[in-house]
C-alpha cells in the first residue's frame, strides 16, 4: 500500500468484519524524534493465541470468501521495511490491538496519507460502528469521537452527507491545526 491511511482503512475493516463496534485509531509522532506510532484497537472477537501466530502469514484467513489475508502481512511488512515493528495482543471475546512503530526518518517509511478521507470513508461505510480517532504530534492533540458527536446529532443520521461533509471538515482543520497550519 501506499501509504498509511490506506492500511488503516483496510485494518479497520478487518475489526469491523470481526464484529468490533468501537474502533479506536491512535497515531503519535514527534513524541520521540524519529518515531511514528500507529496503534489500532477494537472490540470485536478478538483471536486465540494460534491465530495470533499465523495472522502474519499471507496464506491465513479466517475468511471463507477468499484463501489469502494480506492486511496484517503488508501492514506488518510496512513497518519492517522502516526499521520498526508490529505487535499484535488479542483476546478472544474482547478485542484486538495492533500497534506499529515506524521509524518517520527512515527512507522507507511510507507517508502518513490522507487520514480525513479514511476516516470519513470509515464513518459513512460504517455508520452503526463507533470510531475514536487520536492524533497527537510535537505536543498537540486532536480527537474526533464519533459518540460524542451522535450525543449531539440526536436523530440525525451520522452518514448523513451534510454531517459527513461536516466531519471531513472537522479532520482536515484540526490535522492542519495540529501540523502548525501547515
Amino acid at each position: 500500500m501506499e501509504d498509511l491511511s490506506l492500511h488503516i482503512l483496510d485494518l479497520a475493516q478487518n475489526s469491523i468484519s470481526a464484529g468490533a463496534t468501537l474502533i479506536e485509531l491512535s497515531i503519535r509522532d514527534g513524541i520521540k524524534k524519529g518515531e511514528k506510532w500507529v496503534e489500532i484497537r477494537d472490540n470485536g472477537k478478538g483471536m486465540d493465541p494460534e491465530q495470533i501466530n499465523r495472522v502474519g502469514d499471507p496464506f491465513y484467513t479466517t475468511r471463507t470468501t477468499r484463501k489469502v489475508g494480506l492486511g496484517i502481512p503488508m501492514f506488518k511488512a510496512s513497518t519492517e521495511a522502516s526499521g520498526g515493528k508490529l505487535q499484535i495482543t488479542s483476546q478472544l471475546g474482547k478485542g484486538t490491538t495492533l500497534e506499529a512503530l515506524f521509524i518517520s526518518d527512515h527512507i522507507d517509511c511510507i507517508p502518513l496519507g490522507n487520514m480525513e478521507e479514511t476516516i470519513t470513508a470509515l464513518i459513512y461505510m460504517n455508520p452503526e460502528v463507533d470510531f475514536v480517532y487520536i492524533h497527537e504530534s510535537n505536543g498537540r492533540k486532536f480527537l474526533l469521537d464519533t459518540r460524542q458527536i451522535r450525543e449531539v446529532l440526536g436523530e440525525v443520521n451520522i452518514d448523513d452527507p451534510e454531517i459527513i461533509n461536516w466531519i471531513k471538515k472537522f479532520v482536515e482543520d484540526g490535522l492542519e491545526e495540529l501540523n502548525g497550519g501547515v
